[in-house]
């Protein structure tokens, strides 16, 4: 009989092809909440700036999964083009062994693009620089953000509508794991809420699709509160 050589040889074919084409991509999913608080405003003339504070708290908000301070000085070149040069600081911890701690140079470009359909649509450019404390290269990343809101209420900008998506592209590969390509992309869906003065809230969703390689795509679905304080 030749029936055990045959599945014999089918099952090796069925290894060889296991061995040659691996399982489908592996996807991680965390839920998170983010807290943004953000100071911002001129200094004189034309010189503004922010600054920044962010906690995040990660695997199903049981812990602080990374912390973010970042600020910039700006240089308002009209009253819809922005011009910033700033810094950010970002420590992630790590369960049994050293934090890892990034640094970021960054330049950023805010453009007002108008007001269609009764909203506001903008636009934030940002280049980053990039060193992190488990390697010696510098990682360069773009971020491009399109952002669109609109007042719920006509004539009443007490509560907007706010959605917006950000693409992240890496520009080279680092020995500390930064790979070129897409990196992340962050969608969020929400409403801004006006508060006394020229101060908001932003109150929302945010999925956020992270590229971590080798076949591995993380998804966190992230419950986010941004308070701006504008003076």
């Amino acid at each position: 009989m030749r029936t055990r050589p045959r599945i014999a040889a089918r099952a090796l074919a069925v290894s060889l092809f296991t061995m040659a084409f691996p399982a489908a991509a592996e996807t991680i999913q965390d839920e998170q909440a983010w807290l943004n608080l953000t100071a911002m405003g001129p200094i004189a003339g034309k010189v503004v700036y922010f600054a920044e504070l962010q906690p995040r708290f990660g695997d199903g908000v049981s812990r602080v999964d990374q912390l973010l301070l970042r600020g910039a000085i700006g240089w308002k070149l009209s009253s819809t083009v922005t011009l910033y040069q700033g810094f950010a600081h970002v420590e992630t911890p790590q369960r049994g062994g050293r934090d890892i701690n990034e640094e970021r140079s960054f330049q950023q470009l805010n453009l007002a693009l108008g007001k269609p359909w009764g909203g506001e649509l903008s636009s934030r450019t940002r280049l980053e620089q990039r060193w992190r404390n488990d390697g010696g290269d510098v990682g360069w990343r773009v971020r491009e953000m399109l952002r669109y809101e609109k007042p719920l209420r006509p004539a009443s900008d007490a509560v907007s509508a706010l959605v917006y998506a950000e693409a992240f592209v890496a520009f080279n590969d680092t020995d500390w794991g930064a790979r070129s390509g897409f990196d992340q992309l962050r969608s969020f869906v929400g409403v801004e809420v006006g508060l006394p003065g020229a101060s908001t809230a932003e109150i929302g969703y945010l999925n956020q699709v992270i590229d971590q390689t080798r076949g591995r795509t993380r998804v966190n679905h992230v419950a986010s509160v941004s308070l701006f304080f504008r003076h």
